[in-house]
């Protein structure tokens, strides 16, 4: 069996096929010696170990865009605190941004280090009911750079995934670098065993997001992952005293709403810029805190609240099936 999640693109046999490294398509490939000197062969023995760990999340979240700077870790983080504004539920997030990971400056987490028990290593967190891990808290400094190739990132990605000590966890957000890469299908594939929910797709209103933006949507479909929605950040300037909003990023071609429909993807909504985001994730704090009665706020919770009912129906579905399995 390949690493390569099911109807992915033909032209990549994955490292555990016997033509990894050898096919017509691996030519030129940077990773084409590593692959091809992979051993043994066939199927991730982790993957097991996954599904074990992640046994004890309730709901995982991917969050998603093609495209870089449309506010995908800003989402991906004031998603996790909204859900976290219940502190009856345990929410964690989970950094697979290798490369760029922001998420520890966001959460207000900058300078923090991993701690390593038996039962694994320990997320650090925000609250008692909110955790996060990344590859941020490895470094010794926020200004080194990760120079890695697509086997190290993908061995730290199952390495978060199959040792990180979640505990209980009713939701686990996964914010991840832009693109349709190594990160990407590496998440996917470890996770193919565990139920994920979804993905939430996030992009601006102007067509040079769209673009890619519906790249990911494909890639989404090819790979199985279910779409929970398309979120369109930014599509709107509220200025935060006269609270009036005006179009700073027109959708020449009818936003994210229209790019949904086209796609037959659900759309979960549209996010004003509010400059006061920004100020918070710069100094790691809630902006639904700070500032409650804002018209980005209301956006956000009416948009978690539309995952939440989605990932609820999911796992009542998953139920209804396991029920039926079992009758039959």
């Amino acid at each position: 069996m390949s690493d390569v999640p099911k109807n992915a693109p033909d032209h990549c046999p994955g490292t555990e096929s016997e033509d990894a490294g050898k096919g017509e398509a691996c030519q030129g490939c940077p990773n084409q010696n590593i692959c091809a000197s992979a051993k043994p062969k066939g199927p991730d023995p982790d993957v097991a170990d996954v599904q074990k760990r992640m046994s004890s999340v309730k709901h995982k979240i991917i969050v998603l865009s093609g495209k870089g700077g449309v506010g995908k870790s800003t989402f991906t983080a004031n998603l996790a605190r909204g859900l976290a504004q219940d502190e009856n539920k345990q929410v964690g997030v989970l950094d697979v941004d290798i490369c760029g990971p922001s998420i520890p400056r966001v959460m207000g987490l900058e300078g923090e280090q991993v701690h390593q028990s038996g039962s694994g290593w320990s997320p650090v967190y925000v609250e008692d009911n909110l955790g996060v891990m990344s590859v941020g808290f490895l470094l010794a400094s926020p200004d080194d750079a990760v120079i890695w190739r697509g086997p190290k990132k993908n061995g730290l990605i199952k390495q978060f995934l199959k040792d990180v000590d979640w505990g209980e966890q009713d939701y686990l957000v996964i914010d991840t670098p832009p693109g349709t890469s190594d990160e990407h299908l590496s998440i996917v594939q470890y996770l193919s065993t565990s139920n994920v929910d979804g993905a939430v797709i996030i992009t601006t209103p102007q067509e040079v997001s769209l673009l890619d933006v519906r790249k990911e949507i494909s890639f989404a479909k090819k790979v199985d992952l279910p779409i929970i929605g398309v979120v369109e950040n930014m599509s709107g300037f509220i200025c935060p005293k006269c609270k009036n909003e005006s179009q700073i990023f027109p959708p020449t071609t009818g936003g994210g709403e229209k790019m949904s429909q086209d796609m037959g993807v659900p759309f979960l909504g549209r996010l004003p810029l509010d400059p006061r985001i920004g100020k918070c994730c710069d100094e790691g704090s809630s902006f639904f805190q700070e500032f409650p009665d804002s018209p980005a706020t209301m956006a956000y919770n009416e948009i978690i609240t539309k995952i939440q009912a989605f990932c609820e129906a999911h796992t009542s579905d998953k139920e209804t099936g396991e029920s039926a399995m079992e009758t039959t």
